[in-house]
């Protein structure tokens, strides 16, 4: 095909195509990946349960299990989110699939509670790093008008991922005392995929472009227009660009917007993993078979589902802002509402409400976060705000405990309510980008000198 037309930037030749096959094979590869991920992640709370009982564990020592896997992926975020700005998106993402995935496989061969934590500690470094990893790549590949909206598509495979943990909980982890043990043995899936994800997936052009590849970046471009049937026409050479390092984060007039983001990561992954590692547990605590328990938390899973669907249809039609906040405030209503809960009943419907909220929340947060910067900062930005996020989550279920016996599950939920709505009031500080260029670039005094 030959060029007819004026040149246009390889940025813009994406953003004016349609949703095609390509995009569509862009969010599914990398949303499987995304949800291998939460599998793992949610597997650890029914794993949790059943060891509380198998192992006679402590409250403390559950938390040490809970937590370590989110120092792992805090640092995994921070390493990620540089890596990919260094190598590339898809290169970072397939790697960090292999590491968590045969750390995963290594888990189920637990011996001892301090092998579980190593091996969690592990597993964490490959989870933590993936998952801004991946949201980049999609947001920089999505047409503009459509791409927060894509965003959450994306984040939505979290739910699918969840929800299987919660299957594998609930018909794995009851059938004996190895059950957990097949059931960590399944999340080790994710090694063979990132052999799939490393063959198939593009590279970011933007990514290209910066590094000078620009043959590879013609070539990804031309991939998707022959998808949505656009004749190509030329692009001008990219202008260089030099990575100005994390300091400039906090550079005058990116400081504000980091700090901002920074609060909602560290506010929703306080109270979401707080609540969700320890929910199957608690039940338990509060008198519900390990089966009965297992089987309300899968039903709460569920409710996932939609909340992701409300925040995709909205975040095009409010924008990121007002869909964020206002999920977070649903979020701290059902955190409130759990808390006050009495009956079976109660409880059923108050976590639905919360997860429905919660959820639709995280989606609206990813779309939010690789909007934030320029190409040449926007992995390790968001990087940086996923890993400052992930201290929360060590953080919440190493708090549980301590909640539990100065006022019940009650005072718990309701410390999860009150940072959902520290969260709701720092997206104010969040730059609003509905249908803008994602290569709208930050305050030049946010550039390195």
């Amino acid at each position: 095909m030959t060029a007819t037309a004026s040149p246009l930037p390889r940025a813009e030749r994406l953003d004016r195509l349609p949703f095609t096959r390509e995009h569509g094979r862009l969010v599914v590869g990398s949303g499987l990946g995304w949800a291998l991920d939460a599998m793992d992640v949610g597997l650890i709370s029914f794993v949790m349960a059943a060891l509380a009982v198998q192992w006679g564990l402590s409250p403390t020592e559950l938390s040490w299990i809970g937590s370590i896997g989110f120092a792992g992926m805090a640092l995994g975020a921070t390493l990620g989110g540089l890596l990919a700005d260094r190598f590339g998106r898809r290169q970072v993402f397939a790697l960090t699939l292999l590491v968590f995935g045969l750390a995963t496989g290594a888990a189920a061969l637990s011996w001892s509670v301090g092998a579980l934590l190593v091996f969690r500690f592990l597993i964490g470094l490959g989870l933590g790093a993936e998952l801004p990893v991946a949201s980049t790549l999609v947001s920089e590949f999505a047409p503009a008008r459509v791409r927060g909206r894509v965003v959450v598509l994306l984040e939505a495979f979290w739910a699918v991922g969840w929800t299987l943990s919660a299957l594998i909980g609930y018909f794995v982890v009851p059938t004996g005392d190895d059950g957990w043990r097949w059931a960590l043995a399944l999340g080790a899936v994710p090694a063979l995929y990132a052999v799939v994800v490393r063959r198939g997936l593009p590279e970011s052009v933007r990514f290209l472009e910066l590094r000078g590849r620009v043959d590879e970046a013609e070539a990804a471009v031309r991939r998707f227009e022959r998808a949505a049937g656009v004749e190509p026409v030329a692009s001008p050479l990219p202008e260089p660009a030099v990575s100005p390092g994390p300091r400039a984060l906090w550079a005058a007039g990116t400081r504000i917007r980091t700090a901002a983001l920074w609060v909602v990561w560290f506010s929703i992954n306080f109270a979401y993993y707080g609540a969700f590692i320890w929910l199957p547990t608690l039940l338990v605590a509060n008198g519900f078979s390990l089966v009965r328990s297992f089987g309300f938390t899968l039903v709460i899973t569920l409710a996932q589902l939609p909340g992701y669907a409300a925040a995709a249809f909205l975040i095009e039609k409010w924008g990121r802002r007002a869909t964020l906040a206002t999920f977070l405030a649903g979020s701290a209503l059902g955190a409130g509402l759990f808390a006050a809960a009495d009956g079976e009943t109660a409880v059923l419907v108050t976590g639905m409400v919360l997860s429905f909220f919660n959820l639709g929340a995280w989606g609206a947060l990813y779309a939010v976060t690789p909007e934030v910067y320029p190409t040449v900062l926007r992995g390790t930005g968001a990087g940086a705000a996923a890993g400052f996020g992930r201290l929360a989550s060590i953080a919440a279920p190493l708090c549980v405990p301590p909640l539990l016996d100065a006022g019940g599950t009650g005072l718990v939920f309701g410390t999860f309510a009150a940072f959902f709505v520290l969260g709701g009031l720092a997206t104010w500080w969040l730059p609003e980008r509905r249908g803008q260029a994602l290569d709208d670039v930050v305050p030049a005094t946010a550039r390195a000198t």
